[in-house]
């Protein structure tokens, strides 16, 4: 919306105080725009922020806006996944939502136990408090969880990476790290 007077008759432009009054009123709808903008951007969880706290309420979640943005949508949109009859794929959905990265997921009916192993990322999800309360509401109690985290091991540094890559490493990504 750069200039309003391409939407007026021509006769306008040769009044002077036009152009400071189209001027004035320019700023005020590009000021609408964008707050119009927003407010449309809180209506889809990628892209809301002072939003969220409205998903969380529709999805029942306590809303805690100390966490980060990125770790909120992902505790909505794992919520608004899981719905429907409890798959293989609705699991490894709702744990990627949270997870942002790739897992595994391995049915074990003998042992009632559903595996799910991180495999994209190393170490320790810093949410995974988060991701396990979301998978308990969607798996049947009867099922087990049991979570399989991946970490570097000797045969993967051993003549693989450099010392300074190794130094870069923090200990949490090693199997036995802090």
């Amino acid at each position: 919306m750069s200039n309003l007077f391409q939407y007026l008759p021509n006769y306008y432009q040769d009044i002077r105080e036009f152009p400071n009054l189209i001027g004035t009123e320019n700023e005020e709808v590009e000021q609408l725009s964008a707050t119009i903008d927003e407010v449309l951007e809180q209506f889809y969880v990628d892209t809301a922020t002072w939003g969220l706290s409205h998903w969380e309420r529709i999805c029942g979640i306590p809303v805690d806006e100390s966490k980060p943005i990125e770790q909120r949508r992902s505790v909505i949109k794992s919520k608004l996944r899981g719905i429907g009859t409890v798959t293989v794929a609705l699991i490894k959905n709702v744990a990627e939502s949270w997870y942002n990265g790739e897992v595994e997921v391995t049915e074990q009916p003998s042992l009632y136990t559903v595996k799910i192993k991180f495999v994209s990322k190393l170490g320790v999800p810093p949410n995974l408090a988060d991701i396990q309360n979301a998978l308990r509401e969607i798996i049947p109690a009867h099922l087990a969880i049991d979570f399989e985290f991946s970490y570097l091991l000797i045969k993967d540094v051993h003549n693989v990476m450099t010392l300074s890559q190794l130094e870069a490493t923090t200990l949490d990504k090693f199997a036995g790290g802090a």
